[in-house]
This record gives C-alpha cells, sequence and structure tokens, in this order.
C-alpha cells in the first residue's frame, strides 16, 4: 500500500492519476514530481518500489504544501478577508460567489438548493 502524506493510493492506477487522490496536488504537479524523482509516468502504483515511493514523499514534504497544511492556509486566507471587511470577505461570509459571477439565475452551488418564495395572493 503507497502513502503519500497520509493518504492511501490506490493500487491499480497509474501513479501519475493516483498521485491526485492527495489534496493539493494535481495532474500537473503530480507530472513534476515524478520527473524530478526519475519515474515514468505510466508505472502502476503497485510497481513502485519502497525507495521510489521513499523519494517521491521527500520531494512531497520538501516541495509541496498538501492536506492539512493546505487546508488550513485555504481557511486562514479567507478568514483574514472576512475580519478586515473588504469585499471578497463578505462574499465569502454570505456564502455567495467571490469572483464575480452571475447570481441572479446560477450559483447554485454556492447559494444552495433554492428556496422557493410563494407568489402574493389576490
Amino acid at each position: 500500500m503507497a502513502r503519500i502524506a497520509g493518504v492511501d493510493l490506490p493500487r491499480n492506477k497509474r501513479i501519475e492519476v493516483a498521485m491526485t487522490y492527495v489534496y493539493g496536488i494535481g495532474r500537473t504537479t503530480s507530472q513534476k514530481v515524478l520527473s524530478q524523482a526519475g519515474i515514468d509516468f505510466n508505472t502502476r502504483t503497485d510497481d513502485l518500489t519502497e525507495s521510489e515511493l521513499a523519494k517521491i514523499r521527500e520531494i512531497v514534504g520538501a516541495d509541496c504544501q498538501v492536506e492539512g497544511d493546505l487546508r488550513r492556509t485555504i481557511t486562514m486566507n479567507m478568514k483574514r478577508l472576512m475580519d478586515l471587511g473588504c469585499y471578497r470577505g463578505l462574499r465569502h461570509r454570505r456564502g455567495l460567489p467571490a469572483r464575480g459571477q452571475n447570481t441572479k439565475n446560477n450559483s447554485r452551488t454556492r447559494k444552495g438548493p433554492k428556496k422557493t418564495v410563494a407568489g402574493k395572493k389576490k
């Protein structure tokens, strides 16, 4: 079982894709780390040796901010914006899109399910 940054990687996937299961590592970062470690992208997770895994762990630990540290940083950044009371902070506080998207019809992901308002009685 391959573990990187406290995450179990799936066994039967290519290592390039399997590394994306770690929060903070996408496809591009995965490719950079593997090229630094000198590992082929198409290698399956099961086929990695312990020394190759150790190289990957070392590079990820040194160069990348992942999992808990990254989540904490992002949360602290949002909290800082909210404390400042800037526009982006207010949008975060209200649970609305912070980057200028239209909210009349869309943005259901941020706003949650529709809250139906009853029509006016005659």
